[in-house]
């Protein structure tokens, strides 16, 4: 056996974690780096009328998949589950680089996403099972960096790689990384294997899919239909043998609780992001890449409190401040950003803006760890996906509250208008930070386990 193999479990499990981390990164790149090479993909494929899908099409399947990867991670292993969405995002995105017209492209974009949503559940589920709460504080810490680091650097390469190397060149650059992070994941996770006999829920994921598709494109049909499936959905689990998402985890306080306020936070905080680079470029008179570096403070501060917490957590155990200080600095932030009009001076937007990030920061997988406390470890992936479902669910939810309240507000293209309108978005945060911060408050006060 080789010296590394034969190194004791921690030095494996880091190894094992920077691959899978390498993995996560790549896929939530892609939710973004798409952006600035757009123009150049409808150059030379065309597709004008669809070319939207090649993003949402990503988006819809990750979201669809995620609960599927979670359950099978619970039944048979979460190794042979993140290898196999590893090595689909990889062979997405060989098919990305390769892909001859606009509607291959958008299929092999669904490729891509289905590998995505398996490896956002289950890296975050082989925290969970490989480290207990407080250990694990520093890797969800990571896990946040992550995020953050992302969505940062997303246009910012996507716009060189397309300039440099042609567009193909984004998708083109994760085979390798992608292919060495199987490797190492293949080589050093070492996690335990199970078997079941129980039958699977197809049913339920069947219903829950045409759930997660219709409230995510958020049309008046698509959302009625949406609300009627996840009914039934909920229906069909109360009796199946292997469910989903079990409902019996509903029971337990700090599950329940940790994903009301996940929601919240993601209605807030992720679904205001495409606003604050809106209200930047009109009533803050600043263009598309002096908007980026004035969005980039706010995304180190997103990082740079996740990790604050993470140690935090680690150190002394304790969680339940990182969500209430979360939803109190958000509360700041929501007040001080509902006043901000063109007249704002840019240091001071920056500043509300970097109390914003401060706040998303905080919460960002805090929660996710809290979700995971006190359950067997045979549920961690359905935990997982429960609390990234309903955080999904908050984000359509605030871009479509959001989206509504500035149209019905916005009344001229003045930069006057577009501040006035998008007052009203940063108003309506306030009702769900309130949500978030009572949910938060009601969370039990227990310290997170130093070991399983």
């Amino acid at each position: 056996m080789s010296t590394t193999l034969g190194a004791p479990p921690r030095a494996r499990n880091t190894l094992a974690l920077v691959g899978l981390f390498a993995a996560v990164f790549l896929a939530m790149l892609d939710a973004q780096v798409v952006a600035t090479a757009l123009p150049r993909m409808v150059g030379e494929l065309g597709g004008t009328a669809s070319f939207a899908w090649v993003t949402t099409a990503y988006l819809l399947a990750g979201s669809v998949s995620a609960p599927v990867y979670g359950k099978l991670g619970d039944l048979f292993g979460r190794k042979p589950v993140v290898l196999v969405a590893i090595a689909l995002f990889v062979l997405g995105s060989l098919a990305c680089a390769l892909a001859p017209t606009m509607p291959l492209l958008i299929a092999a974009r669904v490729l891509q996403g289905i590998g995505s949503g398996g490896l956002f559940v289950a890296v975050a589920a082989i925290i969970g099972e490989l480290f207990p709460g407080r250990e694990g504080a520093r890797y969800f810490a990571w896990f946040s960096i992550c995020f953050a680091g992302s969505s940062l650097a997303g246009p910012v390469v996507g716009g060189v790689l397309t300039d440099l190397a042609g567009w193909r060149s984004i998708f083109g650059l994760n085979v390798p990384i992608g292919l060495v992070a199987l490797g190492v994941v293949a080589r050093f996770l070492r996690l335990e294997r199970r078997r079941t006999t129980a039958p699977f829920d197809f049913a339920g994921i069947v219903i829950l899919s045409g759930a997660i598709v219709g409230l995510t494109l958020a049309t008046p049909l698509s959302a009625s239909i949406g609300v009627v499936l996840l009914v039934a959905f909920l229906l069909i689990e109360r009796r199946a043998a292997e469910p989903v998402i079990p409902l019996r985890l509903f029971r337990a306080r700090m599950f329940s609780l940790s994903v009301l306020a996940s929601a919240a936070a993601g209605f807030v905080f992720l679904g205001s992001v495409n606003y604050l680079a809106l209200f930047l470029q009109t009533a803050g008179g600043a263009g598309p890449s002096e908007a980026g570096l004035l969005l980039l403070p706010m995304t180190l501060a997103v990082a740079a409190s996740s990790m604050v917490a993470g140690r935090v957590i680690a150190k002394t155990g304790a969680y339940r401040w990182a969500p209430i200080l979360s939803m109190i600095l958000g509360l700041i932030a929501a007040f001080a950003m509902s006043t901000m009009d063109e007249t704002t001076p840019l240091p001071l937007v920056v500043a509300y803006l970097v109390v914003f990030g401060a706040a998303a920061g905080l919460n960002m997988q805090v929660l996710s760890m809290a979700a995971q406390q006190n359950v067997a470890r045979t549920d961690l992936g359905a935990v997982s996906a429960t609390v990234g479902f309903l955080r999904s669910l908050g984000t359509t939810a605030g871009l479509t509250v959001f989206g509504a309240v500035f149209t019905n507000a916005f009344a001229d293209d003045s930069p006057s208008g577009y501040s006035s309108a998008l007052n009203g978005v940063f108003w309506v945060m306030v009702p769900a930070l309130t949500v978030g911060l009572a949910a938060s408050l009601f969370l039990p006060r227990v310290s997170l386990r130093r070991n399983h």
